[in-house]
């Protein structure tokens, strides 16, 4: 998968309106392989990358948010831990896409896109902090050379993430050279449609998240607060408020072109709801935390109540949407919740005959939340105050505010329920209130990634310790829950020495440099 340079393009939508094709032209070599050029490749790779929602699914399971319902018979490798090298291969699927970025980056000047550069290296970074997060040391250096390493050597984790660093401030170099696309190629952005300025805010946001994630790493803080330093002192910022990381090709009503969430877990081209929409359920123990901070208004658009969604009355539940029927599962639990006594995952993401919402990259209300464990953690670095008093408290309760409006939930009730929340003088909600600063941010962070950002979800869980999850009721007494998973089986066919060189590793005890405890 690293050597995949040569990339079919997926959206025709979008070929056919960049350029034409004579069909009567047989003067081609068939044994050449087309080519296709770097911005078309660019929007296959982005396309590709929303696409690919079981990581998020994944992860969604092992930081508790979701559960399945027992219309199904439980699923061993999530909630029993029962974990091999071919269970949760992600990794070529990730490679392939990297290459796709690789072969824009590679071609960008030569084929006069030279504006690709910088969003595909985004992208890029993006990704490559996903793998080594979820496997530990990747090959990164070696990776995506095609011939000139068919056997890539692996990167220390540790080694990967200061070169993620690297990569974004390469992208950002690649973008101040670069400043505009071509009206011609601004369609393949489908992310910002061109606006260059915003894939900058985007590599800054992208940049305190890899900061804070090692940000408990005790050796490392000098040099985390000179990279914060860094993207403090950036005129453009990080994402603001309102300013989520979506994309869209231009889904349609259509089998095959749907948003790709709402035909996993949602519903059929033709509005026909899927068998899989039977499959996962919020859990008891999130709806708990949102109950003990009287945070139900939220909890009404994550969830559908018992039944699921009334496809009659798009948007709404089956029953009447009173806190009584809602109905969540244990984590892990093998048996007694069917799905149709149970609730669904909810109008936050999945509206009967809403086929083409934009698919999320990145949430603006993650941004508040790493800008308010940034501020509280090093006090002296000034970030721009955004519409906030620059406080960690005023990034931290604008980052809830964002959630209220993603979820739909500011919308749904009229009233700024966030405001209500954010005074209550419950802890883990009202920052006054709480006495540990940093685990309101963990808390309502983990809260706001619900539905939309699974695997960021897992990853801030190993990181933190918070909050405090219970064990799958699937589970042995004895078993223990993964904190990385395995190198995968082709990837121990194709490349056995350098696999084998990572040392016998145990996915259950041996944590990543920046899991600390």
């Amino acid at each position: 998968m690293k050597l995949k340079y040569i990339v079919p393009v997926a959206l025709l939508g979008l070929a056919s309106a960049g350029c034409t094709k004579n069909w009567l032209d047989i003067n081609q070599n068939p044994n050449q392989l087309p080519t296709s050029t770097p911005d078309f490749v660019l929007a296959s790779g982005i396309n590709r990358t929303v696409a690919t929602v079981t990581p998020n699914e994944t992860g969604s399971y092992w930081s508790a948010q979701w559960t399945q319902s027992n219309t199904y018979i439980i699923n061993g490798p999530i909630f029993q831990y029962i974990i091999n090298n071919t269970n949760f291969n992600y990794w070529d699927g990730y490679y392939d896409i990297l290459g796709d970025f690789q072969y824009a980056i590679d071609n960008a000047d030569g084929m006069g896109q030279p504006f690709v550069k910088g969003p595909a290296k985004i992208m890029q970074a993006y990704i490559f902090q996903q793998l080594t997060d979820l496997y530990g040391n990747i090959p990164f250096t070696d990776a995506l050379k095609g011939t000139g390493a068919l056997t890539p050597s692996f990167d220390d984790q540790k080694d990967v993430y200061k070169g993620l660093i690297t990569l974004l401030d390469n992208a950002l170099a690649d973008i101040a050279a670069n400043p505009e696309f071509l009206n011609s190629s601004k369609s393949s952005d489908l992310v910002f449609g061109g606006n260059l300025t915003s894939w900058v805010q985007f590599a800054n946001s992208l940049k305190l998240r890899i900061l804070i994630r090692q940000s408990r790493v005790a050796d490392l803080q000098g040099y985390i607060e000179t990279e914060l330093a860094k993207v403090a002192a950036d005129p453009v910022g990080v994402l603001g408020a309102a300013m989520d990381v979506t994309s869209s090709p231009g889904y349609l009503g259509s089998t095959g072109q749907t948003n790709p969430l709402y035909d996993y877990i949602g519903y059929d081209a033709n509005g026909t709801i899927r068998p899989y929409a039977r499959f996962p359920r919020p859990t008891t123990f999130l709806f708990d935390n949102l109950v003990a901070t009287n945070d139900t208004f939220r909890l009404k658009r994550l969830a559908y109540a018992k039944g699921g969604e009334d496809g009659g009355n798009p948007g709404k539940s089956k029953v009447e949407e009173v806190l009584a029927n809602y109905a969540a599962v244990p984590y892990g639990i093998s048996s007694g919740y069917l799905s149709q006594n149970t609730s669904y995952i909810g109008p936050s993401v999945i509206i009967r005959n809403q086929f083409n919402k934009r698919m999320m990259l990145m949430t603006a209300a993650e941004s508040f939340f790493l800008l308010a464990e940034a501020k509280q953690r090093f006090p002296s670095v000034s970030f721009p105050a955004l519409v906030t008093d620059g406080t960690a408290k005023g990034f931290y309760e604008q980052g809830v505010k964002e959630s209220f409006r993603l979820t739909g939930t500011l919308s749904a009730y009229g009233l700024d329920k966030a405001d209500v929340l954010l005074h209550s003088g419950k802890d883990l909600a009202d920052w006054e209130a709480s006495p540990d600063k940093l685990k309101a941010i963990w808390m309502q962070k983990w809260i706001a990634l619900t539905n939309f950002s699974g695997l960021e979800s897992w990853s801030e869980f190993r990181r933190t310790g918070f909050p405090v999850i219970p064990k799958s009721a699937a589970a042995a007494v004895d078993a223990v829950p993964p904190v990385r998973i395995f190198y995968p089986s082709t990837e121990l066919g194709s490349n056995t020495a350098n696999v084998k060189a990572q040392g016998d590793i145990n996915i259950f005890t041996d944590r990543l440099f920046w899991d600390v405890d």
